[in-house]
């Protein structure tokens, strides 16, 4: 497959994720309005975990073609894909409206979660190589590790959603009150994350091929193109929100898919013979700790009190993205 046809396999399945993702968002939020759970929890767990179905099928198919960097260059680069996303959205937002602002501050628990996850997958990059090879169920004492630390935060983040809506519960539209509605969304969300699914194993393949085109290395272009198409799910679903009004919803997905995607190298490094880890480039270390940064930004943005903000000229979301652009440039320069 030559370089065209590469990028027009990425097309197609890039349209067909826009359409999912719309989907996916809309009955993401009638759950959340129904059940009751609220959007930030929702946003952080169900929706994460959807918007994250593509890098798990693409990684998948991608350590089975031999190309473990491919993988993982994807679930780090998406975490920063990810990122400027959310400093996009927010430069796009109103003074009134702000992403980074305190007004989501109670957003800085999950994404506190999210650097806490990176933080752990980065000490397991750098050390897998270093310690002998134990593993336990075919899974290496680093990811059990994040594993650990995944579901004792998704704890703490609905402990404290429940805390926070048992003082000011959200309102309930008269849509969501309809018989049946429950069902519908379900049904609705069921379909859009399975369509999502399926479109990741041709996404892994035609990377493959785009990479043995151009000559610019599975790390580059799993941690840039890979990451981006496979970012797609959270861009449009985040974007979707934006548009209804459901911040929290958009907020919650980002940094929820963020967390999602470092638990994934738990499945990954069970498909992997060996230690996943220790097989991979050191330079991905670069990825991890540059979306640490980015995200701690973030979360900065939204604690610190300001009396005015302004479209497109905010220092944070701006900081995000530069880190963000400088750590992609960082990994292409290494590699």
């Amino acid at each position: 497959m030559d370089v065209l046809s590469s990028l027009g396999q990425f097309a197609v399945c890039a349209a067909v994720v826009v359409v999912a993702g719309t989907i996916l968002t809309k009955s993401a939020d009638a759950i959340a309005e129904i059940t009751g759970f609220g959007r930030l929890l929702v946003g952080s767990i169900l929706l994460a975990g959807a918007t994250s179905l593509p890098e798990l099928t693409v990684d998948i198919s991608a350590i089975r073609m031999g190309a473990p960097d491919l993988a993982i260059g994807d679930l780090l680069g998406s975490c920063l894909a990810n990122l400027l996303i959310l400093a996009i959205l927010d430069l796009m937002q109103k003074s009134t409206g702000g992403m980074l602002s305190r007004r989501s501050a109670r957003h800085a628990l999950s994404g506190s979660v999210s650097v806490a996850l990176l933080a752990v997958a980065g000490l397991a990059l750098l050390t897998s190589s270093r310690i002998p090879n134990i593993t336990w169920l075919g899974v290496g004492p680093g990811l059990w590790a994040l594993a650990a630390v995944y579901l004792g935060g998704v704890r703490v983040v609905y402990l404290d959603q429940r805390a926070s809506l048992a003082e000011a519960p959200e309102e309930i539209h008269a849509d969501a009150k309809k018989p049946g509605a429950f069902v519908k969304a379900v049904v609705a969300f069921a379909v859009a994350a399975g369509v999502i699914l399926l479109v990741g194993p041709f996404m892994a393949h035609a990377a493959e091929s785009f990479a043995k085109a151009t000559g610019l290395g599975r790390t580059f272009v799993g941690t840039t193109l890979v990451a981006l198409s496979t970012s797609l799910p959270e861009f449009v679903a985040s974007l979707a929100a934006v548009r209804m009004g459901a911040y929290d919803l958009a907020i919650g997905n980002i940094f929820g898919s963020n967390a999602f995607n470092m638990m994934l190298l738990f499945p990954l490094d069970f498909v992997q013979k060996g230690s996943l880890l220790a097989v991979v480039s050191a330079n991905h270390c670069i990825t991890c700790f540059a979306a640490i940064l980015a995200t701690q930004t973030a979360i900065l943005g939204q604690l610190y009190n300001v009396e005015g903000r302004r479209r497109f000229v905010d220092p944070d979301a701006w900081l995000v993205a530069a880190i963000v652009v400088g750590g992609l440039a960082i990994v292409y320069y290494v590699g």
